[in-house]
């Protein structure tokens, strides 16, 4: 399936929404909608454009999968109540951890841990008990860019790889920013009227800190991870760098506490600054910045014990490890 890109500098941002409303308008015609909000630019420009062109016929579920940062639920549905649109979270945590036990391959994780419990389980559900017939979904171009050169499988991406929503879940997806990639999206999110804390948030895999978990996601692991990026995000915040992030590596490593040995966890960040995601380099940040940051990471998170900083560039590294 061809698409066909919208760079940054081609875009005109008015004309846009004015034709994704209508497009949506379009598709729905007067039935209903439903689409999934994740707090990131993409699912929130999605949100609005989908209710700028069906208001309330578009209902909103923040899908609280268990893997998602610290207070995301809640904070992501105050922001838009504040918008007006009403966001109803809906707990799935239970069926995204079942999914996932066992699996250590990255692609199974996103595959069988994540894509199929949010689309042939929680959002058939919730598509099945509204009556609608349309899934909204914030897809990008860098997503089925990389999902078709087999980089990494994006769980969001179905009929550039010859997927048919329709037949395999049973309800229509549109994607109305599919040919833009981050930068664009942003633009579109500012023509919006959408706030900074959203038009500028730093991007979040779909499959949230599953993506940054080495070997089996477990709750007790996510727990260390989602710490450890709490603590990353606070600190790395005021560096104008693209993304930011802690991974949990799956081996124990050796540590000293106390004058005796202390078998703990790695964890290891990573920033970085890019343009667009394509390509990216990782951020010059001070060292006494990261030792400040590793300081916090092993006297705040408990079992961790060496925290590492991600020196290779994209590519052949990724911006994400999983």
């Amino acid at each position: 399936m061809h698409i066909a890109e919208i760079p940054l500098a081609s875009l005109n941002t008015e004309a846009f929404i004015a034709e994704q409303t209508k497009a949506i308008r379009n598709l729905v015609g007067d039935g209903k909608a439903v689409n999934a909000l994740s707090g990131g630019v993409d699912s929130a420009v999605v949100t609005m454009l989908g209710h700028l062109a069906i208001g309330d016929r578009l209902k909103t579920y923040f899908i609280d999968n268990g893997i998602m940062r610290e207070g995301e639920p809640q904070q992501i549905a105050g922001w838009f109540a504040k918008l007006g649109v009403k966001v109803e979270i809906l707990d799935a945590s239970g069926k995204f951890f079942a999914a996932l036990k066992g699996i250590t391959d990255p692609e199974e994780k996103r595959e069988k841990g994540i894509t199929h419990v949010f689309y042939k389980d929680v959002f058939a559900g919730i598509v099945r008990a509204s009556g609608a017939k349309v899934l909204l979904q914030g897809t990008n171009y860098t997503d089925v860019e990389e999902t078709a050169a087999g980089v990494k499988r994006q769980h969001n991406v179905f009929e550039q790889i010859g997927i048919d929503p329709v037949e395999a879940f049973g309800y229509r997806v549109a994607e109305p920013i599919l040919p833009l990639r981050k930068p664009a999206v942003r633009a579109v999110a500012r023509a919006l009227g959408l706030p900074k804390e959203i038009s500028e948030r730093p991007p979040f895999p779909g499959p949230a800190l599953a993506a940054r978990v080495i070997g089996e996601v477990t709750p007790e692991r996510i727990a260390i991870v989602r710490r450890a990026t709490k603590i990353v995000e606070e600190e790395l915040a005021g560096t104008g760098a693209f993304q930011y992030l802690a991974i949990l590596h799956e081996d124990m490593v050796t540590g000293v506490r106390g004058g005796k040995r202390d078998f703990g966890r790695q964890i290891e960040v990573r920033c970085w600054d890019s343009a667009d995601a394509v390509t990216a380099t990782p951020t010059d940040v001070p060292f006494a910045r990261l030792r400040a940051l590793a300081d916090r990471i092993v006297a705040e998170v408990p079992g961790v014990v060496s925290v590492t900083y991600n020196i290779a560039s994209k590519p052949p590294s990724c911006i994400e490890a999983v």
